[in-house]
């Protein structure tokens, strides 16, 4: 048996191969918590929702390409020849371009596409576009978007923040007290863009809970906190989090316990915050009896919580997930007053973090130097979207809106190329994103799996896995170089993307300006120089890239161990100002206020969500629905893989469910429930626990939509994706972010023959059996 080292974005791991055949990918044995995402590998890679040739949909092979009105997710495909489909696209592409512009090109590449440097998706479809003459892309992430836009305007760039972000280790060093807002959730960091060589979290809490760290955490799921760390579990009522923190920050000011000093000499806008939590305009004080009333936390609770936070070294975390909610920007903003009113910012333990668990590096680790890429080229398009609004877009060409302090105008979008993403994963009402989809004339996509949105395209270019090519794998922010040596030959007739795109590119007339005249091994090769040259800097000498290829992980050391978010700042904050307007900390922040946004005024506000257990709503709708990261895949990837399918219940995605709900839906762990709202309805399995609060209910994502009826509008999905239920609202009009966190649902029991689950099976008309290894040659490209 061939053990080799390969990379993936939930951690390293070794392949193991046997007469040519992949047998599994095991973890790598120094990885201190392992993820078993894995074990999805085999079903995935090799199992029948593989894609193995090109495919084209029915009625777009017939008829070409159609504005609106099209049959995208109800038609099945035609298999056709490598020639076929690239001449296909090419013309699409190229009659797009002359025709309407490159202002009508959107290419979309969102997500986790591959761990790996240069056979990375985006940086693969940006390149082959801005050569074709550039297209509409989108900005911001899904993730953390609220974050992106607001920070720099309070406190600073938020990539600054969560590559300065302040250590654990520090904390366990100096810190008393942990409150965590949303938790830490080690599912989520199991996880790192890019590629991860640890999984550090787990350890480095268990080490400053043994220092004698006390951690307090709110969330609607206890477990959102490792056990390990026994914190103190208050489960709020779910979008109430800014009324918490403004609760907490009124117990301050009123007992006179926050930093007068730190508040004069590091900040801007006090007294507006101080005007508003007294209520002195809208006569209604942000008491924590007030706080209560939004919550559900006794206003005692909040009240000693406040006065211990001020009198101990206090660290708040606020979690990715609690800013995508609707006015997700408040928490964040609300975050920042509070630690300035404490005065810890700056301090060893003390002070705030954003996003922690996110992914597993965030106040963990950091990369020494800077990793090559796959280098994009310039886009001569100037026009982009906020990256939640796609649905907004196609549905509305033309319309004008609001963006972080602009006016925008959505283009009117003909051709999307889609690579490295799954839009009916990580977008919200799939209902109305279906209707969307219908909207241009081509829809082209790069795909692994038939996932829906492959499902939903025109033309499918079947793509090679991580384990069927040669790369660089290096963490966004890891500290570890890991190797990607071709495990296995490509399944069916995959290839790679640089491949497909160098012959298109070549159809076209620009494939000198794409490849640069260089094969893919000759890109690696150059990429693998520059990280040599660059730690050399570092005083690090690393081998050859064969030698590399063959070898085990690189570990680099951790460039800044004892980091203490704007530690500078607070030792000298006139030389050191930060990127805000003021050069402070903007706690009420003029520019904003400029904008006249109702749902993001000039300082940290609480906003009732549209949709929440406080709501009218409710009566109709009466629990909660969070949506979070699953812990047996990345997002919807590998969902078919043996892990992923061992944590379904009947083969539907599980619901986390409260007892005293279960007893009053008289339903029980294993039964099948249908949750249903005004937007869609899907089917999921019932997990009963106690680790959830009353009236909120858990469905991860991922579950690939799997439609009863795929003729039919609005039809129930059979396999639990949660995105059938969430709403395409907004944040705000600041930054246009996901508020997906924000949605109320019903739950009945469902009684009769559960249909079966067809996700994973190839929507093909008339295909050929499967091949084991390719049919065809790849491209006439060197390959590595």
């Amino acid at each position: 048996m061939i053990k080799k080292i390969t990379s993936s974005h939930w951690g390293t791991g070794v392949a193991e191969v046997e007469n040519g055949q992949l047998v599994g990918v095991k973890a790598h044995p120094l990885d201190p918590d392992p993820s078993r995402i894995n074990e999805n590998y085999l079903d995935s890679i090799d199992g029948p929702a593989r894609i193995l040739r090109p495919a084209v949909r029915k009625g777009y092979l017939e008829s070409g390409p159609v504005r609106g009105g099209n049959k995208r997710g109800k038609e099945a495909f035609v298999e056709v020849s490598w020639e076929t489909a690239i001449e296909l696209a090419a013309r699409a592409l190229d009659s797009t371009r002359k025709n309407h512009g490159n202002e009508s090109i959107f290419g979309g590449s969102y997500g986790w596409g591959s761990a790996g440097r240069f056979h990375h998706a985006q940086s693969q479809l940006k390149r082959f576009l801005n050569c074709a003459g550039g297209f509409v892309r989108s900005e911001g992430n899904y993730s953390f978007n609220a974050a992106i836009v607001l920070m720099p305007y309070i406190i600073g760039e938020f990539s600054t923040m969560t590559k300065n972000s302040t250590r654990l280790s520090t904390i366990a060093k100096h810190g008393d007290l942990v409150v965590m807002f949303g938790g830490m959730p080690l599912k989520s960091a199991q996880i790192g863009p890019g590629g991860i060589a640890r999984h550090r979290l787990k350890d480095e809490l268990i080490a400053c809970r043994r220092a004698g760290v006390q951690f307090v955490n709110f969330s609607p799921l206890k477990n959102d906190a490792p056990k390990e760390v026994e914190a103190e579990w208050l489960a709020p009522i779910p979008g109430s989090d800014t009324a918490i923190i403004l609760g907490l920050s009124h117990t301050l000011l009123v007992n006179n316990l926050y930093d007068q000093c730190f508040i004069d000499r590091y900040t801007v806008g006090f007294d507006k915050v101080k005007a508003y939590l007294l209520g002195l305009e809208d006569g209604t004080p942000k008491s924590a009896e007030w706080a209560c009333r939004q919550s559900n936390i006794p206003a005692e609770k909040i009240r000693k919580l406040a006065k211990k936070m001020a009198s101990s070294r206090t660290f708040i975390t606020t979690a990715a997930g609690v800013q995508r909610g609707e006015h997700g920007e408040q928490p964040l903003w609300a975050t920042v007053t509070l630690a300035s009113m404490l005065g810890q910012i700056g301090l060893p333990g003390g002070g705030f973090g954003i996003a922690y668990a996110s992914d597993g590096s965030i106040g963990l680790m950091d990369r020494p130097i800077q990793w090559p890429s796959f280098p994009q080229e310039r886009n001569a398009v100037d026009s982009f979207i906020p990256v939640a609004t796609i649905a907004d877009m196609l549905l509305h060409p033309g319309e004008k809106y609001d963006y972080n302090g602009n006016k925008l105008t959505f283009p009117d979008i003909r051709l999307i190329w889609w690579a490295g993403g799954n839009p009916f994963h990580h977008h919200q009402d799939i209902n109305r994103l279906i209707k969307a989809f219908q909207q241009p004339e081509t829809i082209i996509v790069n795909e692994i799996n038939w996932t829906a949105t492959a499902r939903h395209a025109d033309i499918v270019f079947p793509v090679t896995t991580t384990l069927e090519r040669t790369d660089i794998g290096g963490g966004q922010r890891d500290n570890a170089l890991i190797p990607m040596p071709k495990i296995i030959d490509p399944i069916g007739q995959a290839r790679d993307e640089y491949d497909i795109f160098t012959s298109i590119a070549k159809y076209l007339g620009f494939e000198r300006e794409f490849t640069q005249g260089k094969s893919s091994h000759e890109w690696l090769q150059e990429m693998w120089s520059n990280i040599c040259q660059s730690a050399c800097k570092d005083n690090v000498k690393l081998p050859d890239l064969s030698e590399f290829l063959e070898g085990d992980v690189i570990e680099f050391t951790d460039p800044a161990p004892d980091s203490i978010l704007f530690s500078s700042f607070r030792q000298d904050p006139e030389r050191h100002q930060l990127m805000t307007p003021s050069g402070k900390i903007e706690l009420y922040c003029e520019k904003i206020a400029s904008f006249e946004y109702k749902d993001c005024p000039g300082q940290a506000t609480w906003i009732p969500p549209t949709e929440w257990l406080n709501s009218n709503l409710a009566e109709t709708y009466p629990f909660h629905l969070i949506s979070g990261q699953p812990k047996a895949r990345l997002h919807s990837q590998l969902d078919s893989g043996a892990y992923s399918q061992s944590q379904k219940i009947q083969g539907r995605e599980p619901i986390l469910i409260h007892p005293d709900n279960a007893a009053g839906l008289n339903v029980k762990d294993g039964d099948i429930v249908t949750v249903f709202n005004a937007r869609g309805s899907c089917l999921a399995g019932v997990v009963v626990t106690d680790g959830i609060r009353l009236n909120t209910v858990y469905l991860c994502t991922g579950a690939w939509y799997d439609p009863a009826d795929p003729m039919q509008e609005s039809t129930l999905d059979k396999h639990g994706n949660p995105n059938m239920l969430t709403h395409d609202r907004r944040t705000s009009r600041l930054s246009q972010s996901t508020a997906a966190h924000s949605a109320l649902v019903n739950i009945k029991k469902y009684i009769g023959d559960l249909p079966p689950i067809t996700a994973y099976q190839p929507p093909l008309q008339g295909h050929l059996e499967k091949p084991r290894r390719p049919a065809v040659p790849l491209s006439k490209i060197d390959n590595v």
